[in-house]
């Protein structure tokens, strides 16, 4: 919907809202998409949240509760009686509704798993991390067996008549329940109603375990294009299935907590906006504090060069272009690594390669820039060893700082640590504080200091 109609709407629920009109607020949400349901609900005020929402059908309350983040929802519902909580999780999807039980008070996610429908499709979700394929997977599908018929087949999924988004692929299964081939709606339809599954399945399937991370998860999808991912046990008996809008999910929330990490802050857990001030400030000061004690050590290091300055007063005029070169550089090497490990263009064991690839890409960066250097401190009037200084500076800290920026993210992914940690203002930190002693130590090599 356009932003200009949804801005309209806003404005009508806020004021029925202002009018104390439930009723009226929540039939001007049920007549809108779900999508811009939860969009709209997210732009009202807690408070207003927290009243409408009981007001609403347990249908349109749970579309809008799979589209909120975590942490609103926990909030949201945690004042809500019981009951009315148990009909909104009823009509979740099973993997959906295991992410908001997941944030509950232990008491509280019980009471209502003991309410459900059917809470054997919950519970086992439960057992699996939420950035897992265990937590992504929905145990809500339906498996063929290979002696069916695409007659059979087609009658089966009438009966069980699936969400839209469960029926992309169809997996089927042996007499123990083990995987062992894919089938496409497509297929059966096309197919003559008599031909067998084992006839019409792939039997080369690609399947995950529950503990795979959801990264893995979303790259194999995108990696051989697939709309549906199952997830296998130990004994390869599939137990759910992980879906595209599932996936796309994981992507968004990925890319955006890469981003603000990228940017020398925690992610959030809300929307920006939704984000109470104290929260961000949360966010961003232990970065601020960890990025303050390790840019103090510049000073110390300019302590320990102190008669060099006093010496030839001109070296200072220098810092801030080499010290923001070599960030810069080291900031464009490990952004590119830390990409290249997301999409698999580089795997752990190709640490070596990226290294040397690196390595002769920041010599030949240094290399120009050396002279790029050189003749700009000749320019300034710079004298000639000066020059020099500020040139093989320049050629050494590109050189440092690319060798630097591709091993530290692919330490990081060894050490099952965040690699985009690493990034950003991190990497410009230690790139200023080791890139000053290489200056101050070339200066006394060249100019003879000291």
């Amino acid at each position: 919907m356009e932003t200009p109609i949804l801005d309209d709407i806003i404005l009508r629920l806020r004021a029925a809202l202002e009018r104390d009109d439930l009723a009226g607020a929540a039939s001007i949400i049920a007549e809108l998409r779900a999508p811009d349901q939860a969009n709209v609900f997210a732009d009202l005020r807690d408070e207003a949240q927290r009243a409408l929402l009981p007001e609403l059908t347990p249908e349109t309350s749970a579309d809008i509760l799979e589209k909120l983040g975590e942490a609103e929802v926990a909030e949201l519902v945690a004042d809500l009686p019981t009951q009315t909580l148990i009909e909104i999780v009823d009509e979740m999807e099973p993997d959906e509704a295991a992410d908001l039980l997941g944030d509950l008070a232990p008491h509280q996610a019980e009471a209502v798993l003991a309410g459900l429908d059917d809470p054997d499709e919950v519970r086992p979700l439960l057992l699996h991390p939420d950035d897992s394929a265990g937590g992504l997977m929905t145990s809500d599908f339906l498996a063929l067996r290979r002696h069916m018929t695409a007659a059979d087949s087609i009658r089966a999924i009438r009966e069980w008549q699936p969400e839209t988004e469960s029926i992309y692929y169809l997996f089927v299964v042996d007499a123990h329940g083990k995987l062992c081939g894919e089938v496409s709606l497509r297929q059966l339809v096309m197919a003559d109603p008599a031909t067998q599954i084992a006839t019409l399945m792939d039997p080369d399937v690609i399947a995950v375990t529950a503990g795979v991370d959801q990264e893995e998860c979303a790259r194999l999808m995108s990696h051989y294009d697939l709309l549906a991912l199952p997830v296998v046990d130990a004994d390869h008996v599939l137990v759910g299935v992980v879906t595209i809008d599932d996936v796309v999910d994981v992507l968004v929330e990925e890319a955006t907590e890469d981003i603000q990490r990228l940017g020398g802050a925690s992610p959030l857990e809300r929307s920006y906006l939704d984000s109470p001030v104290q929260w961000v400030m949360r966010k961003r000061i232990s970065w601020l504090v960890l990025l303050f004690v390790t840019d103090s050590l510049t000073g110390t290091v300019l302590r320990h060069f102190e008669e060099e300055l006093a010496t030839v007063v001109a070296l200072s005029f220098f810092v801030p272009l080499l010290i923001g070169t070599g960030g810069n550089s080291g900031s464009q090497t490990t952004s590119t690594i830390i990409r290249a490990l997301a999409v698999g263009d580089v795997r752990l064991g190709d640490g070596l390669k990226a290294l040397w690839h690196e390595t002769r890409v920041g010599f030949l960066l240094g290399l120009g820039m050396g002279v790029l250097g050189l003749i700009r401190a000749l320019t300034w009037g710079s004298s000639f060893e000066l020059s020099v200084t500020v040139g093989v500076t320049l050629l050494t800290i590109i050189l440092w700082a690319n060798i630097l920026g591709s091993l530290l993210p692919l330490l990081a992914t060894r050490l099952r640590i965040d690699p985009t940690v690493v990034s950003g203002p991190v990497m410009s930190t230690l790139v200023d504080v080791t890139g000053l002693y290489i200056y101050f130590s070339l200066a006394r090599i060249i100019m003879g200091l000291g």
